[in-house]
């Protein structure tokens, strides 16, 4: 005789939740340790990071193995609410986003070789940019990790700081190359540096947008005069 016992999915979820907060924290730690690298010139802390990208990109695929599972044993059971199912499947575009910031900070732990050559320091605007990236990394992990939705949205405002510390650097490299202080090589490879930073931050606002749309239900959208209040879902 079956039971009609209900199955609980949910110590399941927050397990998979714990396991994608603690991948994010990785990721955060990788890409501290490529701008790092970047601003010591050293290779091997380099090569380290892009060893280190090979281990988040097998952790991705285990995360998406287990909320795929953990989906498919809850189906027909009413073991998840709506909440839980918005969860689940928000796990597996943030575990997406976690792992697209990883590939960037192996992209700047490659371009190290640059700098070696040309043994000169980034301009005192790139570490502010990197900073920032690096504090929305952060910010990004922690609204995740607390779904917290006042977070979430300031992680969503600092997308345009990020932006316009990027665009201080390209002023400067301009002004620097004009001036013929930097050479084009030199130029590209901070400029190609600068906008992997800036794509992290993108990425990180993706997952703002999925932290806001669990706990509300919202949906929030990025305009070219900034981002809109949340709002209902339109399904026509």
């Amino acid at each position: 005789m079956s039971s009609s016992k209900q199955v609980d999915f949910r110590p399941r979820l927050t397990l998979l939740h714990r396991e994608l907060v603690d991948e994010g924290a990785a990721v955060r730690r990788l890409v501290e340790l490529a701008v790092d690298a970047i601003f010591a010139r050293n290779t091997a802390q380099g090569a380290t990071v892009r060893e280190a990208d090979d281990l988040i990109d097998k952790t991705d695929v285990l995360i998406e193995r287990h909320a795929v599972a953990l989906l498919t044993d809850a189906i027909g059971t009413g073991g998840l609410t709506e909440r839980d199912v918005r969860m689940v499947l928000t796990i597996v575009k943030v575990n997406n986003e976690f792992e697209r910031v990883a590939d960037l900070a192996a992209i700047i732990a490659g371009l190290i070789d640059g700098f070696v050559k040309m043994d000169a320091e980034p301009p005192r605007q790139f570490r502010v940019l990197a900073n920032s990236a690096i504090g929305i990394v952060q910010e990004t992990i922690t609204c995740f990790d607390k779904m917290d939705v006042p977070l979430a949205r300031r992680v969503l405002k600092s997308d345009n700081t990020t932006e316009a510390f990027r665009a201080a650097v390209l002023r400067r490299m301009e002004e620097e190359l004009a001036a013929g202080v930097r050479t084009a090589e030199y130029a590209f490879t901070v400029n190609r540096v600068a906008a992997a930073l800036a794509r992290m931050a993108d990425h990180c606002t993706n997952v703002a947008e999925q932290v806001i749309y669990v706990e509300t239900g919202m949906i929030v959208r990025h305009a070219d005069d900034g981002w809109s209040e949340p709002a209902a879902p339109e399904l026509d």
